[in-house]
């Protein structure tokens, strides 16, 4: 499904190129579960955001379902990642001005999803994951927790094949982090959604059938779990 080769990104301080990231080689199954850990200034969120199509490597290749990312133009690249990537971020990043109804039916705008057929989706979501009685209600209504599940929801509305999370629990109690890292580990067994998640906790870590270390830009190890048997 993804196949990076050869991935650096550098900034030039000084006449000096410093590396956020150097010589990344990582290929990602479709069904798999993967999480990324590292310390601060790592290079994961950099990672997470090439894999996402949200940033541009300064060298290397990307291949997305035998896709040569880079190859296409930036028209392409948006269509391919509206298409395929739902991504969740630690921020929650809804839009306080919009109910949790309109929240959640944002992307299927952006695709040009006819009015009756954004209604049904939506309103199947929001039975699937018991927040109807919150569809009127304002970001600034809800507990963290609530905001993340929304977050999670609005990324899952137009089936991504690829779900990235930046930190998703980060901002959660445990209780309400343990309740979002089951509901990915049901989405991704159930459903078969690919998942790749940034973390700083080896507990959400050991949800992913592999953990990638990286430090100072690179790939220190990969520590790898076996698949469960469907």
């Amino acid at each position: 499904m993804i196949q990076l080769q050869h991935i650096s990104k550098w900034y030039n301080v000084g006449g000096k190129p410093t590396f956020i990231l150097k010589d990344i080689n990582i290929k990602i199954t479709e069904g798999e579960f993967v999480s990324i850990m590292g310390p601060s200034g790592s290079g994961k969120t950099t990672l997470l955001n090439i894999i996402g199509m949200l940033d541009l490597p300064s060298e290397g290749s990307y291949q997305f379902f035998d896709q040569a990312v880079y190859d296409l133009r930036e028209k392409h690249r948006t269509e391919l990642y509206k298409k395929n990537i739902g991504f969740i971020f630690q921020a929650y990043h809804l839009i306080d001005e919009l109910t949790v109804y309109e929240n959640i039916e944002t992307p299927l705008l952006y695709q040009d999803v006819k009015s009756s057929e954004r209604k049904a989706m939506v309103s199947d979501m929001l039975d699937k994951f018991n927040i109807v009685g919150k569809k009127d209600l304002f970001p600034s209504q809800l507990s963290g927790g609530q905001q993340q599940l929304v977050g999670i929801v609005r990324a899952l509305i137009a089936k991504p094949k690829l779900l990235l999370a930046d930190e998703p629990t980060g901002n959660l109690n445990s209780k309400q982090g343990e309740e979002i890292m089951d509901l990915f580990q049901k989405i991704n067994e159930e459903e078969g959604v690919t998942i790749v998640q940034v973390t700083h906790s080896e507990k959400n870590a050991d949800y992913g059938h592999r953990i990638i270390n990286l430090l100072d830009g690179r790939v220190e190890s990969i520590s790898e779990k076996p698949l469960k048997q469907v």
